[in-house]
């Protein structure tokens, strides 16, 4: 994910460039004070200063003692000699910090006398580590003298300053060199860490050896510690180094993340690719380097993390802490196996983790509040005005439900990419501002119905915002999977919203027919088919004003109307103005109720009505005026009221009214048949129950 760009090696002989690995005390900086002085001393003395006087506190006859003393030295600088000559040693055959002390060799035939002082001070100074040799053959001699005794300690100190002085300017040159290991030859590289890796085991045989009062305790060095505090340093310079490109469009804090964020990716990197093979086994230089850029980047955090953060800044702190750092640097398919080992942690304490999440929640949440009432604001404001609706495929179209589920969307991901944990309860969070946000989209539509009537692009947006409601749906169905049950009542205000906007819409069609279906108790049913002609010509004449509905809202508004047709030809039939007493015009009524039942259902499901429900509405009724046995119409009458639970006894009275020739007990019995059924269930969908009888 993180592309990244390394600044991590410099050329040969380039000048050091901010992030370029560089210890403390290395050639390339100021010498210290110590090493002037040192340098100064040593100018006042020669090899021989450094080496036992063979006449200080000897006897004459002393001579013998002294060679097998001379001897005994010698030996262990051949074990010196073995270590740091120019003659290298492959990687697997590097002493150990776990080995025993390397074990005594012959030292190989040299030309010539060993190096004086000032030529190994010479040879230090312009880098030839293969000298190490030497400074340790000194201290080694040092120590032997001094424990030998017969030197005086005037002298012991002044020869151990040199010793000292020639130990800083090799320690300089070594570290020098790890600090910048890319930069180092090989076989410069090979030699510092010889070194270091020899002054490791120094530092164990000093530690079981006894003391010397005389000299000042020197070991010690640590030149294995010093190397990792160095590797610290060098992690901190190259993470704290400004970005030589700060792209626009993002904050200081985005900025530094990503800066420290590659940077270490990539640094990682190429520890683990160049300098892994080079470093011996003892030095964990992947650990090394991964704890001192990890400790940098989380001191960097915690710090970070003290201040009143805003809220993109919190988010991204978070980000970089529960999911890039992890997944994308620790994880990432270079760095994984060699750091699944070393078990750096989190950059933050989980205590802070918890209240930077705890905070953006919060903000998350208030700033979704906003931008979806600012959203709803701006889509009423438009109503207001007057302005159309865009049209997208034939259909009147609103963006108001495209800009809600894009602002819950966006913030539940950006959850999501912290850990899902954090995705889960957003979620929960974010349900009820949209549960919020539904109702007062309700009340907003609602109050636009009522007070804006005269609009020229009224039923437009009425229109546009019912086409609104499938998005809600699905994107909370689909993308958010929530249980039906709890869908249903987050969805309540959208459901009475589509509602609203029907009974609107179809107001004054509705209006338009009522004085049509009055015809047919004006006419006392004479001319019933011609009547409901004219009522489904009118009805045909208004449908085209809702071809802008989506195609499953205009198959639900034709249900709307199905439903309208069959209950005010019911209530015609209810008004107990007709009363047929003999069985002829019963039939014959009945044979106009089935007839017009026929044209209803074919009409309207020819444009799209799905109400097959209906269909059993006009022609049971039909059946009972027809039907002229009482145990028949019992019959007939429990099987109607199973169909359409809401089927009463004063809806039944109405209809056994038509009946003139029905004994007033006939009528009482048939009646009581919806007795038997004590358990009246609710209809699924009503129509009895938006029939009023008197």
């Amino acid at each position: 994910m993180l592309k990244m760009v390394t600044f991590f090696q410099g050329l040969p002989g380039q000048k050091s460039v901010p992030g370029t690995l560089d210890f403390p005390g290395s050639p390339q900086k100021s010498r210290s004070t110590s090493e002037a002085e040192s340098e100064a001393s040593m100018s006042e003395a020669s090899s021989e200063d450094l080496m036992p006087s063979q006449n200080t506190g000897m006897a004459p006859d002393g001579e013998e003692e002294e060679s097998a003393k001379k001897e005994k030295k010698s030996k262990g600088l051949a074990n010196m000699f073995s270590v740091f000559t120019k003659g290298k040693k492959k990687k697997k055959s590097q002493p150990r910090l776990s080995d025993p002390e390397v074990q005594p060799k012959s030292r190989p035939e040299l030309d010539g006398p060993p190096p004086t002082v000032e030529e190994v001070k010479e040879a230090l100074e312009s880098g030839r580590l293969e000298t190490a040799w030497r400074v340790l053959a000194l201290e080694r001699e040092l120590e032997a003298e001094a424990t030998a005794g017969g030197t005086s300690d005037e002298e012991l100190v002044r020869q151990q300053s040199k010793v000292e002085a020639l130990y800083l300017l090799l320690r300089d040159q070594v570290l020098g060199v790890l600090r910048r290991p890319l930069e180092a030859p090989p076989e410069r590289l090979h030699q510092a860490l010889e070194v270091v890796s020899q002054q490791e085991l120094e530092d164990l045989r000093a530690a079981t050896a006894p003391a010397v009062a005389v000299l000042a305790a020197t070991r010690p060095r640590r030149w294995l510690q010093l190397w990792r505090g160095g590797v610290a340093e060098v992690a901190a310079e190259r993470l704290d180094a400004q970005p030589a490109v700060v792209p626009e469009g993002r904050s200081e804090a985005e900025n530094r993340f990503l800066h420290m964020g590659r940077t270490m990716k990539e640094d990682l990197e190429v520890v683990v690719e160049r300098l892994k093979p080079l470093f011996p086994a003892e030095f964990n230089v992947v650990h090394t380097y991964a704890k001192s850029y990890h400790e940098h980047f989380a001191a960097h955090l915690c710090t970070l993390a003290q201040f009143e953060l805003c809220d993109r800044d919190t988010y991204l702190l978070l980000l970089w802490v529960q999911n890039l750092y992890p997944n994308d640097i620790l994880n990432s398919p270079k760095l994984a196996k060699e750091l699944q080992d070393i078990r750096l942690g989190s950059l933050l304490p989980p205590k802070q983790i918890r209240l930077l999440e705890a905070m953006f929640l919060s903000n998350e949440v208030t700033n979704v509040k906003l931008l979806m009432t600012r959203a709803l604001e701006l889509e009423s404001h438009r109503w207001a005005r007057d302005v159309a609706p865009q049209s997208l495929d034939g259909h009147y179209h609103s963006e108001l439900a495209i800009d809600i589920i894009q602002i819950i969307s966006q913030s539940q991901v950006k959850a999501e990419n912290i850990t899902s944990d954090v995705g889960l309860q957003i979620k929960q969070l974010l349900l009820v501002e949209l549960a919020a946000l539904l109702r007062s989209y309700q009340r907003t539509f609602d109050e636009f119905l009522e007070k804006s009537k005269l609009l020229r692009n009224y039923r437009a947006n009425i229109i546009a915002n019912i086409n609104n409601c499938p998005s809600f749906w699905t994107s909370m169905e689909q993308t958010w999977q929530i249980p039906q049950d709890s869908l249903r009542y987050l969805m309540e205000p959208l459901k009475d919203l589509k509602a609203h906007g029907f009974d609107t819409l179809l107001q004054s069609l509705f209006l338009d027919l009522k004085p049509l279906f009055k015809k047919f108790t004006q006419t006392r049913w004479a001319t019933p088919v011609e009547t409901l002609e004219e009522i489904i010509t009118a009805v045909g004449v208004r449908l085209p004003e809702f071809s802008e509905l989506k195609d499953c809202f205009r198959e639900e508004l034709m249900e709307a109307v199905h439903l309208h047709l069959v209950k005010e030809y019911i209530i015609r039939l209810s008004k107990r103005r007709l009363v047929l007493k003999t069985e002829e015009q019963q039939q014959q009524l009945a044979r106009h109720i089935l007839a017009n039942a026929d044209a209803i259902q074919h009409f309207c499901t020819q444009n799209g009505s799905t109400a097959t429900w209906l269909h059993q509405a006009l022609p049971k009724i039909a059946e009972i005026i027809h039907l002229q046995d009482p145990n028949a119409i019992k019959i007939e009458v429990a099987t109607y009221a199973t169909l359409y639970p809401d089927f009463s006894k004063g809806h039944l009275n109405a209809i056994l009214a038509i009946k003139g020739n029905l004994l007033s007990s006939e009528v009482k019995s048939i009646r009581n048949i919806l007795d038997i059924n004590t358990e009246v269930q609710e209809p699924s969908r009503p129509l009895f129950s938006l029939i009023k009888v008197g």
